[in-house]
């Protein structure tokens, strides 16, 4: 049956729910979650990098100035007749926190000196209904609008361009954080688009229930984030991408509301859908989810494997996702990336792993878990790969969030460290991370600053594969032109090797320039096309996922 007795918020569910945490303006997440670098870790990066491991100090954001607000007393007050002038924020902490998303050219640019651009307000509405009549006015006014869920973007997807117009608004929609309908029968659940991973899964608990979908910005990214960009998750083999569990979308655009999705399969023209999941808020403001849950698991394994070789390993995954019995989670490392979690492993008495490490675990019945760990096991074993028990795959499961800590820990010695991720086919997967390899040696490598290159899979489908790439070097006096001039030898490659340019972390302003290699001029031209329908103002999130017209 359908369960609506009331709606059930983060805030103010029955029981209670955890609190929305805000991420520190100058790095990943939360200052507990901050610790400084072993002494293993320390003298590994004087060996290999010649610096010292000695923190730099960090600025107090409360000395960091910001750019002056361009927004009127009466546009102010035209914002708060929509929200309330309790809602509308000019303060200092606030247009900080909303100054743009935790790439590592986000934060190099956070901790430069000078003033930091910012939204001019950051706005807080309560509901769809304030969303859209915030569009409305905006759209009228000509103020830029760039929707703000947890933050995470690590693609400039949030970052507050104002692109033509004078002034720019951050809309957070944290607010918008009820569970407003479970469908039992259905197993469906709708969601507002303001919860963040762990609101939602409080939410979903009490009634049995978990989405699985544990990306690694999952303790800060909201709901609406996760459908904004295609987000894929750590239990993706599992469970699938979000973008498959979508049922129903609600969004509010500058031409009015869209309600998206009425059965579980249509064929009454284009999928909608498939416009606005992965929009970026540059075609509208998701308000409203509705999602396929599961019930939560009854119990969990955990078993990891070593593999000679990256190709050995690969070939192995392929095996076990063609025959259907792929695990919840299924990822593997190379060799580079097995060596560097070994170092950071000793540091908490981990077992030493060597080639490449895989990681699986099997969520669901116990029948079902014994069932499929016994098919996916013999696979992997067929393929080359050796069991190494339970103790790397709780060690990764332990730490999977904690990766973007240790991002910020090398940042703060010198030492530039990002990520990129692609996807291509199981035939082409050598070749692509050969080819990207390579072009990130080699940009860095040009510029003075050897680097260690590291990869792993971490989503697989029947056809193909993710290549998931960390990148670590010294930094140079210019860290975020030597890490832009290295991004660019990247995407090129990436294309060149008939990747795409993004599988999971989105275009926002770091991947736009190659969207037309991606789409094609007439691709370009009809995202275009859809812009201008939903967005003749062209107000929302200037700058990111459409290239300019003049590209097209």
């Amino acid at each position: 049956m359908v369960d609506t007795q009331q709606q059930t918020s983060s805030s103010g569910m029955p029981g209670g729910s955890a609190p929305r945490p805000s991420m520190v303006w100058d790095a990943w997440g939360i200052p507990a979650g901050h610790a400084p670098l072993s002494e293993r870790i320390r003298t590994l990066l004087a060996q290999v990098f010649g610096v010292s491991g000695e923190p730099v100090a960090r600025r107090d954001e409360g000395d960091v100035p910001l750019r002056d607000s361009t927004l009127t007393a009466a546009q102010l007050a035209e914002l708060s007749s929509v929200v309330d002038a309790g809602h509308v924020s000019v303060d200092h902490r606030d247009r900080l926190l909303h100054a743009g998303g935790k790439s590592t050219p986000d934060l190099l640019r956070r901790r430069a000196e000078g003033p930091q651009d910012a939204p001019d307000a950051v706005v807080f509405p309560a509901d769809h209904d304030e969303v859209q009549a915030l569009l409305f006015r905006c759209a009228e006014a000509g103020i830029a609008v760039v929707p703000f869920g947890g933050g995470t973007s690590v693609v400039g997807g949030v970052d507050p361009a104002r692109g033509r117009f004078d002034s720019v608004v951050a809309v957070d929609l944290r607010r918008l954080d009820a569970m407003t309908d479970i469908d039992a029968v259905s197993g469906t659940v709708t969601l507002g688009a303001g919860l963040t991973g762990p609101q939602a899964e409080q939410l979903l608990a009490g009634h049995g229930l978990s989405l699985g979908h544990f990306p690694q910005s999952f303790e800060f990214a909201s709901i609406g984030g996760f459908a904004a960009t295609r987000s894929s998750g750590q239990a993706s083999a599992g469970y699938g991408r979000f973008d498959d569990m979508i049922q129903r979308l609600r969004i509010a655009t500058p031409s009015g509301t869209l309600d998206l999705g009425r059965a579980p399969a249509s064929a009454a023209g284009p999928d909608l859908r498939e416009l606005f999941a992965g929009s970026e808020g540059a075609l509208g403001v998701i308000t409203e989810v509705t999602l396929r849950v599961h019930p939560a698991p009854e119990t969990v394994a955990y078993q990891a494997w070593s593999f000679p070789d990256f190709a050995t390993g690969a070939s192995a995954l392929r095996a076990v996702v063609q025959a259907g019995a792929a695990p919840t989670v299924l990822r593997l490392s190379d060799e580079a990336e097995t060596g560097l979690n070994l170092a950071r492993s000793a540091d908490v008495g981990g077992a030493p792993v060597t080639g490449c490490l895989a990681i699986t675990t099997f969520e669901g019945t116990a029948a079902h878990v014994a069932a499929r760990g016994a098919e996916a096991g013999a696979l992997l074993e067929a393929a080359g790969g050796s069991p190494l028990g339970e103790q790397p795959a709780r060690e990764w499961e332990h730490g999977r969030f904690a990766a973007p800590y240790l991002r910020d820990a090398l940042l703060d010695v010198g030492i530039l460290c990002e990520t990129l991720e692609t996807a291509t086919s199981w035939s082409n997967l050598a070749e692509l991370k050969a080819k990207v390899t390579a072009a990130l040696t080699d940009s860095l490598s040009a510029q003075g600053t050897p680097a260690l290159v590291m990869c792993h899979i971490s989503h697989t489908y029947p056809t193909g594969a993710s290549l998931y790439f960390t990148v670590v070097a010294k930094q140079l006096e210019d860290p975020i032109a030597q890490w832009l001039g290295a991004k660019r030898a990247a995407g090129d490659a990436i294309v060149a090797a008939s990747g795409t340019i993004t599988h999971h972390h989105a275009i926002g302003e770091d991947h736009r320039p190659w969207m037309p290699d991606e789409i094609g001029d007439l691709g370009v031209r009809v995202l275009t096309a859809v812009k201008q329908a939903v967005d003749p103002a062209g107000i929302l999130n200037p700058g990111k996922l459409i290239p300019p017209e003049e590209t097209a």
